[in-house]
């Protein structure tokens, strides 16, 4: 054994050493990845060769390793960390030769390549990741974050650290459309440190602020880091707990965990959502309390007005309180009554099948005692009893085909239990309310006649879906009856929507907030999965961009707004028409709704290429695709070199060695605790990418293969990620920072400023770890 240690344990210090040296060698992260895989699979096969690298693996053939077998213990939970007086036998560490090793990664190669980059299942989410990238590159580079943070300076400057908490609300907005945490940081760096600095903030609570807000992006959705994390996190998870069941006499997870060992990235995006909300309010939190004790680092800053018209107390909770909320306060209280609900008449033409027991109770002895176990002796024994029952009514109830009887039956009935208010049109009511009651706390000196007008039509509309409009009516005529009350209320939010317009604060926050509520609102409802959603972002931030642009021009952009029209007009009419044409029959009225819903397509698209049109001729897109490609390059050649890094570990033992010490805890606390350790340090000196890549395979069998909620796992390690960003001498975050800070922000300035936040990181994930709820509790309530 070389200077005394294990084979294994010696492959791993070369890879460790090689991925280093390569890291700072100065060469691109991305290649210097690959290159540390290869020199040190050379290095270690040639020790191997030389008969310097000798593993001592435990003798299979001795007796004390016999003796324990038939004790009880597994052959799978024997290690050489558990039982260490168990005899050894010295081995190489690439059996049968370094050749066999050759040939043996070359077809690892090809098939985690095949299966990873080039045309696995995760290749459609992770082209989720250039489409986010681009939609934050693109808000960045039209100024939309410039305008973001001078109008929250503005809302929050009056209040004690108003503008520390102005930055950890733009943080917020950007990470929740960018999710870039380099671009963030360096954006409101540029933009916020110095206007800080200018109106007598100190350097530590300014520089700690910033650095600490553009890391959200590492978790609030859509974040990459949760993208690239749930792509592997769904595989290892699935994995795991199939071995976890086969270990416990299972024949599948299914059957062990009474439910399918799945984890989407959209769930995972539902499950971040609140633990990143909890820490922007840790910041901002901390931001208001260190103003109030250090009134003279943190000052009260009025800048200058927006222009609005000055309110009195009572309009502003009139108008932004009081006729909002009771607007969607008494929606929800129709809903809960039944005067708003669902006239849908669509029925299945099949039956139910019936339910089936909470868990599976034909199965081994063995299983059987490891799901007691697992659920306890209640949950088995409700199974049983449901199970019973369900034999002695005959089995399971198989799906039938309904009658043409039986489904018009069905249709009546539920014609007749429709609530008398659809919930699309009070839906659509409310929304317009909220416009014409924000309008009027705009300009409540203005005439009134309009939005007067506007709230006849949507009272006009609800009294015309109670009276005139049946479940049984065809959309078309539902949307003909409807066509006067609608015009009414559209003339009144279109003068309620121009008034909106002049107040600074909705002109600026309005536009991105509908666009991350699109993006984010189809990936957590379920509608849609990332890409897609996406793809959305994507092409709403390039028209988002190109509207802020035709207005710094002076030129009309029409084109714009009416193709938002567009994508909102084709969306209302496949929601509310069967645009099926391919079918036998197709009546006149499904003609017309394709007709009108292709033609808002091709205008949608039309308004996306003149928004290209609008940024390649402004300079704007080239710089963004360039910027694009650029991080999107970057992240699928770390994803190839860490494959390829992953294999060597993989060759000569090194992955197995890490799991099978892991494993020799008993307690998963302690390991998860270890892990998050590892994590964290590792953190100062790798980017998210290579700890993701690299790391989380490794070790990812070990953490998902535990009875903790895959969801929370993840979470927790993209917290922690967050934090060693943030952490001294060596966050990435601060690095950003100091590039761009004045020569008057010192580096002892950041150290200083950021240790506080990286104290409330630590609590946050304290409190996670014991409110893990605050993780799980949306993805439950959404489904």
């Amino acid at each position: 054994m070389l200077f005394g240690l294990d084979g294994v344990e010696i492959g791993l210090i070369i890879v460790f050493l090689c991925l280093f040296g390569g890291i700072l060698s100065g060469f691109p992260v991305a290649f210097a990845i690959g290159g540390a895989g290869v020199m040190s699979f050379a290095i270690v096969a040639g020790l191997d060769s030389a008969g310097l690298l000798i593993h001592q693996a435990i003798d299979t053939s001795s007796d004390a390793y016999n003796a324990l077998v038939n004790s009880g213990a597994r052959p799978e939970s024997i290690s050489i960390f558990r039982y260490p007086e168990l005899p050894r036998v010295g081995e190489p560490v690439f059996p049968r030769g370094w050749e066999m090793a050759l040939d043996r990664n070359i077809s690892f190669i090809v098939n985690r390549i095949n299966e990873r980059v080039l045309a696995g299942a995760a290749i459609e989410t992770l082209l989720a990741v250039l489409m986010f990238v681009m939609m934050g590159i693109t808000l960045e580079r039209s100024k939309i974050a410039n305008d973001l943070l001078t109008t929250m300076a503005r809302v929050f400057g009056p209040l004690p650290g108003g503008l520390a908490v102005s930055v950890v609300v733009v943080g917020a907005f950007l990470a929740a459309s960018t999710g870039i945490v380099g671009a963030t940081v360096v954006t409101m760096g540029l933009l916020s440190l110095p206007t800080m600095l200018r109106n007598g903030y100190s350097p530590q609570i300014a520089t700690g602020v910033i650095a600490a807000s553009g890391t959200l992006g590492q978790i609030i959705p859509p974040s990459i880091v949760i993208v690239l994390l749930g792509t592997l996190a769904g595989d290892l998870y699935s994995v795991a707990q199939e071995n976890r069941a086969q270990l416990a006499g299972c024949s599948d997870a299914l059957t062990y965990l009474g439910e399918p060992a799945v984890v989407s990235v959209g769930t995972l995006f539902q499950a971040a959502l609140l633990p990143g909300i909890l820490l922007a309010l840790l910041y901002a939190l901390y931001a208001f309390g260190y103003a109030l004790v250090n009134p003279s680092k943190a000052p009260a800053v009025q800048l200058a007005a927006s222009g609005g018209e000055p309110l009195t107390r009572s309009e502003r909770f009139t108008w932004f309180a009081g006729v909002p909320v009771a607007l969607v306060a008494g929606t929800m209280l129709l809903t809960s009554l039944g005067v708003v609900g669902s006239q849908s008449l669509r029925v299945d033409s099949f039956t139910d099948m019936g339910e089936t027991a909470s868990l599976r109770t034909n199965v081994s002895d063995e299983c059987r005692a490891s799901m007691i176990e697992l659920h306890g002796q209640e949950a088995w024994d409700a199974a049983v009893a449901e199970q019973e029952a369900i034999d002695e009514a005959g089995g399971v109830e198989q799906s039938v085909r309904l009658s043409p009887e039986e489904i018009e039956t069905l249709i009546a009935e539920k014609a007749a239990d429709a609530a008398p208010i659809g919930s699309g049109v009070a839906t659509i009511m409310v929304m317009l309310g909220l416009v014409l009651a924000l309008a009027r706390g705009v300009q409540p000196s203005a005439p009134p006649a309009p939005l007067l007008v506007g709230a006849l039509g949507i009272v006009l509309g609800l009294l015309a879906d109670i009276l005139l409009i049946s479940p049984t009516m065809s959309s078309g005529a539902t949307w003909l009856i409807l066509a006067v009350p609608m015009g009414l209320a559209l003339y009144g939010c279109a003068h309620g929507a121009r008034r909106l317009a002049e107040n600074e604060l909705i002109r600026v926050v309005f536009p991105p907030l509908v666009l991350i509520v699109a993006v984010l609102g189809s990936i957590l409802g379920g509608i849609t999965n990332p890409t897609p959603a996406a793809a959305l972002g994507a092409g709403g931030a390039i028209m988002l961009a190109a509207y802020r642009k035709l207005r710094d021009q002076d030129r009309s952009p029409r084109i714009i707004l009416f193709s938002t029209l567009a994508v909102v007009v084709a969306i209302l009419i496949g929601i509310n028409f069967d645009l099926r044409i391919n079918n036998e029959e197709v009546s006149f009225e499904s003609w017309m709704a394709f007709t009108f819903a292709y033609a808002a397509y091709l205008y949608a698209l039309f308004g996306l290429l003149f928004a290209c049109w609008v940024l390649y001729s402004g300079g704007v897109l080239s710089p963004v695709v360039r910027e694009t490609a650029k991080v999107t390059s970057m992240v699928f050649t770390i994803l190839i070199g860490s494959q390829l890094l992953n294999l060597v570990v993989i060759s000569f033992g090194g992955e197995h060695y890490i799991q099978q010490f892991l494993k020799s805890f008993d307690n998963e606390f302690k390991v998860f605790l270890i892990v998050m350790l590892v994590l964290f340090f590792l953190g100062f000196v790798l980017d998210f990418l290579e700890i993701i890549y690299i790391v989380i395979p490794i070790v990812g069998p070990v953490i998902y293969g535990g009875s903790f909620d895959p969801k929370w796992v993840t979470i927790m390690i993209a917290v922690n990620l967050q934090t060693s960003f943030l952490t001294p001498p060596f966050g990435f975050a601060l690095f950003y920072l100091r590039g761009v800070a004045p020569p008057e922000v010192t580096t002892g300035h950041i150290y200083r400023g950021v240790f506080p936040f990286v104290l409330i990181q630590v609590v946050g994930l304290a409190i996670l770890w014991f409110f893990p709820d605050i993780v799980t509790i949306l993805p439950d309530l959404m489904g």
